[in-house]
């Protein structure tokens, strides 16, 4: 779904991005030949790329986009693009085809050679922890798990009822996702959100304490103050901050990126696709279905999306110049900004999986990463990203201890 798995009526302009994801299917399904579907089967680590490197029965398309480009998130080595697994549970955007299929998806990615993969203990809640562990079991130490605590979660309806970033809290929650992992470490761990109760250096000093005992390998924060990010470095450093971040929405360049540039934290971009926008996929007259949570999203009017279209026009020429699609700008785009940048975007469909990973082929020379820089910068975007409440929960500052 690039965060987004429902497709309107097509227009001209969309039929790049139908071509290729017509050969995308081509290559899942013999991918899906390949791997099997079963979740108990075992998978080997990711294949050796590059020039005479065999291709061990995928077909060539498959073969052609497998990721090869590796960053760094400070001292944490990546794949370039991650798998974000926030709406495998099937509670965001809609419902997925299965559990199993999942699982299958997570497995294709590895075999596809990424690396980093995203969750939460809030997404599903706890389940899309699980259906993670399961998938990436067999190949476990070869993998990047990140995951996030920070939500007061009801450990029987799953309700949130509010942040909660107390120590105590903090290693119950830590505890939970190492048995839903099915690991002894998370190689990332994030603050979902900054808790306005509690001062950063106790949850810095938690994590401290979790990392001595082997149980978290890395930490970052998720849509922070910005001094609440230099507080939190000065007592354990960061290696990730996790932003919302694309050419929808360009927030983190003010003064979120600079920051990290400055003390040598990586950035994860979390909705590198708009949630779906910058796909090419929505026009003005797109409906979204009733349990789609992005309905109560301002941007997603009726009348903000008609006011954006200009951006999703861009990325279409864009994409007939490069020969790509929208999706595969949007995300070349991002990693063409800063080389400590990785986006994780979520799908669950393996067409789209492909397609994403596609985006690392394509290239802009200086000049045209200037030219296609200004014309973003040029498009007023209208409504604001998140729901108010939601919205009143970024760039929040802890208080002082």
């Amino acid at each position: 779904m690039h965060e987004q798995d429902s497709t309107p009526n097509s227009s001209p302009a969309d039929r790049g991005r139908r071509g290729f994801l017509g050969a995308a299917a081509l290559a899942a399904t013999s991918l899906m030949a390949v791997t099997g579907a079963a979740p108990a089967q075992a998978h080997a680590a990711p294949p050796a790329t590059g020039p005479g490197a065999p291709v061990r029965g995928r077909n060539q398309v498959a073969a052609a986009i497998t990721q090869t480009g590796r960053r760094r998130l400070g001292s944490l080595k990546v794949s370039g693009l991650g798998l974000g697994t926030q709406t495998m549970p099937g509670n965001l955007y809609g419902p997925v085809t299965s559990r199993k299929d999942m699982v299958t998806l997570i497995r294709t990615a590895v075999d596809q050679g990424v690396t980093f993969f995203d969750t939460a203990e809030a997404y599903g809640p706890w389940e899309s922890e699980r259906i993670v562990g399961e998938a990436l079991r067999p190949v476990r130490d070869a993998m990047v798990i990140a995951s996030k605590f920070g939500w007061d979660i009801d450990p029987d309806t799953g309700a949130r009822n509010g942040l909660n970033s107390r120590p105590e809290h903090i290693r119950r929650a830590v505890d939970g996702m190492l048995r839903r992992l099915r690991t002894d470490h998370i190689d990332l761990l994030y603050q979902h959100r900054v808790d306005p109760t509690v001062p950063i250096e106790d949850v810095a000093d938690t994590v401290k304490d979790l990392v001595a005992q082997g149980k978290v390998l890395h930490w970052g924060l998720s849509e922070p103050g910005p001094q609440t990010v230099r507080r939190a470095h000065a007592i354990l450093p960061l290696t990730a901050i996790q932003n919302e971040y694309s050419t929808l929405w360009r927030g983190p360049e003010q003064n979120v990126l600079p920051l990290c540039e400055e003390l040598g934290i990586g950035f994860v971009c979390w909705a590198p696709l708009g949630m779906g926008f910058t796909t090419g996929t929505m026009s003005p007259y797109f409906r979204f279905a009733a349990d789609d949570r992005r309905t109560v999203f301002p941007r997603n009017s009726r009348d903000n999306l008609a006011a954006n279209m200009p951006l999703v026009q861009l990325l279409q020429d864009w994409a007939v110049r490069k020969g790509a699609t929208p999706a595969q700008i949007d995300l070349a785009w991002l990693l063409a900004q800063k080389p400590w940048i990785v986006p994780i975007p979520s799908t669950t469909r393996l067409s789209h999986l492909l397609e994403n990973i596609g985006a690392e082929e394509v290239r802009f020379s200086h000049d045209e990463l200037q030219e296609l820089n200004t014309a973003v910068a040029n498009i007023t975007i209208h409504g604001d990203r998140l729901p108010p409440e939601a919205l009143a929960m970024t760039g929040v500052e802890a208080p002082p201890r």
